[in-house]
């Protein structure tokens, strides 16, 4: 399943150093069209980057495995090879379609590089330690947000799982089973879930907390809950040149309003993040008039209260306006992640550790935040300058980016005593 890609370092950004594995890959994955990096899981450039990561793994004298729902962890032992209680850390090689360079291999080029650190202080750690890469964080292929860790903790029923349909209409089954892993296996692993006693995830800050308060890390305090749903709009299917305006049952028109609706039921919401990124007509021919367009939707809101009665009155005002345009809608939940504390004492030696950074909570999702229902979980943020992120404008300064990788460091050095 790894393969060798070969990768020309800039000279200016030795391998030692976060600028430079990310200079290594930056021509991975890159995309014309849109711009910014699109790296769906299994496609040919998130591949090139999983060999790449257990390239530099293995350079690093450390055991790399692949878990049978497809993360790659790569392990530092301990003498006698005893892996209970590990301390791990990482994040994901893949991106949403278009997306930034840092959001994800930010957070597997810092763990390498503060293997690295960790290295140069001591000859074997006190602990465990993993670097771990989990696959389809962003859904952006099955839809659904943080597959691997969910599938690790049970969060994801195996069934559903390896049913989910990519655009092209393959399943998870056989896209994992093309790809070396057995789809009959997947599902929650008890037994690598308990060799972890914490976990830390560095991610790049996909806001602009760290821009206000001008500092260049911070500790994650919560996760905003989030969750994603597809709308199907039914209506008649015609020809575009054929049939009159006042004979038309539209559900590009249904599916147009219901977005505005969408935006304005969340502006209502203190706090309430509401958004319509994908729609998709079917057939989707220039001069025929659609029989059916399915919207995605993603609601987020700290009160998981407060989300789920957004949704409903989405759905209700879809329901409106399907009727009013002689169409009808269907609401399905594809994922839903409550409101997520990461582990208060985790947080407080964090703090110990790294007693200038500011403590920030996010709304992005995490596979840290998958984790932190069964093990204690933490995340430090690096600043990105440009306040954008699932962008190709998304940014880390290089001096940001070492800084994050020996605050890292540094974090899990505290947390191996």
């Amino acid at each position: 399943m790894a393969r060798t890609i070969e990768t020309e370092p800039l000279a200016t950004a030795p391998a030692a150093t976060v600028t430079g594995l990310m200079a290594e890959i930056s021509a991975v994955g890159t995309d014309a069209l849109r711009g910014g990096y699109t790296r769906p899981v299994y496609s040919t450039a998130e591949l090139d980057l999983r060999a790449w990561f257990t390239e530099q793994a293995e350079k690093r004298g450390l055991a790399v495995e692949t878990d049978r729902n497809g993360a790659i962890w790569a392990w530092w032992d301990i003498p006698g090879g005893d892996r209970s209680n590990s301390l791990v850390t990482g994040s994901h090689l893949d991106s949403v379609p278009g997306g930034g360079p840092f959001d994800g291999p930010l957070g597997v080029a810092s763990a390498l590089v503060a293997v690295d650190i960790l290295k140069a202080r001591m000859a074997t750690p006190p602990r465990p330690l993993a670097v771990v890469v989990f696959p389809e964080e962003e859904g952006s292929r099955f839809g659904v947000a943080c597959l691997g860790s969910r599938l690790l903790t049970g969060a994801i029923d195996p069934d559903k799982a390896r049913n989910l349909r990519d655009p092209d209409g393959s399943t998870f089954a056989d896209v994992a089973r093309a790809n070396g892993l057995d789809p009959r296996h997947v599902g929650k692993d008890e037994q690598l879930l308990g060799r972890i006693g914490a976990f830390v995830e560095l991610h790049v800050e996909q806001g602009r907390g760290l821009i206000d308060l001008d500092q260049p890390v911070a500790i994650a305090s919560s996760i905003l809950g989030h969750g994603r749903w597809r709308l199907s709009v039914h209506g008649q299917g015609n020809h575009a040149g054929t049939t009159l305006m006042a004979d038309r049952y539209d559900p590009m028109v249904s599916a147009s309003r219901m977005v505005v609706a969408v935006r304005d039921i969340a502006r209502k919401q203190p706090h309430a993040r509401a958004t319509v990124g994908r729609l998709q007509p079917v057939p989707g021919g220039t001069n025929v008039i659609a029989s059916r367009v399915d919207f995605w939707l993603d609601v987020r809101h700290p009160n998981d209260a407060v989300t789920a009665a957004l949704v409903e009155s989405i759905h209700l005002q879809a329901r409106v306006i399907a009727a009013e345009e002689g169409c009808r809608v269907e609401l399905r939940e594809e994922s839903l992640s409550p409101t997520v504390h990461f582990d208060p004492g985790l947080q407080k030696d964090l703090q110990l550790a790294l007693p200038d950074a500011p403590v920030l909570d996010t709304g992005a999702g995490h596979d840290a935040g998958v984790l932190a229902a069964h093990v204690p979980t933490a995340m430090v943020f690096v600043r990105n300058p440009s306040g954008v992120s699932h962008s190709p404008e998304e940014h880390v300064l290089d001096e940001d980016a070492e800084t994050g990788a020996q605050t890292l460091a540094d974090a899990l050095h505290g947390l191996m005593a």
